[in-house]
């Protein structure tokens, strides 16, 4: 009950919705059953005779509904033809059925815009979260299976612990209110015709107990179908190219195997409850006429037939509230099982977060330092004590081998991590102390991959920006050699990039990036390799960009192509997680070390255009 008072809470303020929910479905229950009352007086208007009928005695108050509205229309039957009579109380069904189908569809409506309500809290919060999250999170965790928590548990939740909610007030409501309608007409009957719906609910909550262990199963199967399909759409091209399309299909259609029996085994279970609770009202309505019709045949238990019908009709209406509560109890496992997936995800912690005492950068002035920086994944050490300055206006470039922990030290600067130990200073102050959104403000940052959004050119480059210019716009776009190709497409500035930018080549992805730093024109540019998945041509292209980037700002670089970086002011060295050379280009050639072994592997790999290549094999 915890986590569905909690999922509730998403529903504030509840009193907008909860009291004009509980006026309009309060009237529409009682309206509900005078529909069905006045067919006591309607069958007693039709069927007694004239010189047969007795005028009944006048109800001690007008809460003992029957004795009254058949002393009402035996008195009008005094001055008023039968027929008009009939009218008349044709007349008040027809307002009471109107009235209460009105006040129903405004609880419905009401409940409706409750459920929207609560929905839109809760995507809001855990989307809100998911966003503030560190980046490790992401990296352990599949996909598909928080797109599976954002989306489709959302939804149980919407329909399952609000429909609950409806259940819980309305539904028992017009249980009491048709019980004690029962009860003045009978409470002999009454009392013996709902003996049987403990025993009912016994059986319901067997049924229906193993439904919370099959939901929390559903929802995890689900996840990782998604996360499969997520791949591979991701990954078509590959599967494709390595003839995986069996492999491929076979997981999902296995997955998807499970998926489907989990939910017939539920749907074989919620689907009993149904009948199995119409059985037991079928038990208690042949109960009730054989007991019922000992009752009026006696003719000395104070009902009579008509009273008897309108009981048999009350009666059955109220297996509906019933049938209604017990089917709650299987969609409350459901919601319930999703509702504790989305409220972990809401309840994930990022681990990078701002200090509460930390205040916003107050410019970039002198430089960044890393002090004594060690940092490890998962208890595999990654840098190990590593130190260097960039002091501002210099291009500071990392090179070494893969996995020696260049991008480990460009995450470290944005805070995309948190070092084990040492610190990272700007103007000589710990990072840790400034609001993480004032210190990655002062950061361009241009990756290997070229990171764009299914949009127009035009707000890939203004992202984040929304009251930007359009001249700057086209004078970052002109900075980074991308304007002239930006041009020449169909619409221009508004060309629609498709999917991650599939409609442009790499090179024009990655000037479309750029020129997306260009404009935030910030004082630290960190690139990543930003050229290693290019061609020549396009290379010559980003790198020109690049260069137009750099100026006048200070930046760290990490090369492939260790020819790009041969004019950096100071080259950093790492290798196995430590710094082990920097100087400049040339100080550097001479030492002999291993930045020279660096350039000769990238020397000897490339095959001289008058010489053959050699094949593997021949």
């Amino acid at each position: 009950m915890k986590t569905y008072f909690r999922l509730l809470s998403f529903a504030r303020p509840m009193a907008r919705y909860a009291i004009p929910y509980i006026l309009f479905t309060l009237l529409a229950v009682i309206f509900s059953t005078l529909n069905l009352a006045l067919v006591a007086p309607l069958l007693s208007t039709l069927f007694n005779q004239p010189n047969s009928r007795e005028m009944p005695p006048r109800p001690e108050h007008f809460f003992d509904i029957f004795k009254a509205f058949n002393y009402y229309a035996a008195q009008a039957t005094q001055h008023y033809p039968i027929f008009t009579i009939l009218q008349m109380i044709c007349g008040v069904i027809i307002v009471s059925v109107l009235l209460g189908n009105l006040f129903r569809y405004l609880s419905e409506r009401t409940m409706e815009n409750l459920r929207i309500h609560t929905l839109l809290n809760l995507r809001k919060a855990v989307f809100q979260n998911v966003m503030n999250l560190h980046l490790g999170y992401f990296s352990n965790e599949r996909k598909g299976d928080i797109m599976s928590k954002i989306s489709a548990d959302v939804q149980v939740v919407q329909y399952s612990v609000t429909g609950t909610l409806q259940v819980v007030f309305k539904e028992p409501l017009t249980l009491i209110v048709y019980l004690i309608t029962l009860f003045i007409i009978s409470y002999k009957l009454t009392l013996v015709s709902i003996l049987v719906i403990p025993l009912a609910g016994w059986i319901i909550s067997k049924i229906v107990r193993k439904l919370k262990e099959q939901a929390i199963a559903s929802h995890q199967s689900y996840a990782a179908m998604i996360s499969y399909l997520d791949e591979a759409l991701h990954g078509i091209r590959v599967i494709k190219a390595f003839n995986a399309v069996g492999f491929i299909t076979g997981r999902f259609n296995a997955e998807n195997e499970r998926y489907s029996s989990i939910i017939r085994s539920m749907a074989k279970r919620q689907q009993l409850a149904s009948p199995v609770s119409e059985f037991m009202g079928i038990l208690m309505v042949a109960g009730i006429v054989l007991y019922g019709g000992s009752l009026v045949l006696s003719n000395n238990s104070g009902l009579n037939a008509a009273n008897f019908i309108a009981y048999i009709a009350l009666f059955s209406q109220v297996m509906r509230p019933a049938k209604a509560i017990s089917a709650s109890f299987s969609q409350i496992h459901s919601g319930i099982a999703a509702g504790e997936r989305v409220l972990a995800l809401i309840d994930e912690k990022p681990q990078i977060a701002d200090a509460p005492n930390a205040v916003p950068v107050p410019g970039f002035r002198e430089g960044i330092e890393l002090r004594d920086v060690t940092f490890a994944y998962q208890e595999k050490e990654v840098l190990h004590n590593v130190s260097f300055t960039i002091p501002k206006g210099q291009t500071i470039a990392l090179v070494g081998h893969s996995g020696g922990g260049k991008s480990t030290v460009m995450d470290l600067l944005p805070r995309f991590i948190q070092p084990g130990s040492g610190e990272v200073l700007i103007d000589g102050v710990n990072i840790q102390r400034y609001t993480i959104a004032s210190l990655r403000s002062l950061m361009g940052i241009v990756n290997q991959e070229s990171i764009l959004f299914n949009d127009t050119i035009y707000n890939n480059i203004a992202f984040g920006l929304p009251e930007v210019r359009r001249e700057a716009v086209e004078a970052a776009a002109r900075i980074a050699n991308a304007h002239d190709f930006i041009l020449a497409t169909p619409d221009g500035y508004h060309t629609n990039i498709g999917d991650k930018g599939v409609k442009l080549s790499g090179g024009q992805r990655q000037r479309i990036c750029i020129a997306r730093a260009v404009l935030m024109n910030p004082p630290i540019m960190l690139l990543d390799e930003a050229t290693s998945a290019l061609d020549t041509a396009s290379e010559k292209l980003v790198q020109e960009a690049l260069n137009n980037l750099m100026k006048n700002r200070t930046s760290l670089i990490i090369a492939h192509r260790l020819s790009t970086i041969q004019h950096a002011d100071k080259i950093i060295v790492l290798e196995h997680g430590q710094v082990v050379e920097e100087g400049s280009h040339q100080e550097l050639l001479l030492r002999n070390g291993v930045y020279r072994q660096l350039i000769d592997m990238q020397s000897f790999l490339v095959t001289p255009v008058d010489e053959p290549s050699v094949q593997p094999g021949v």
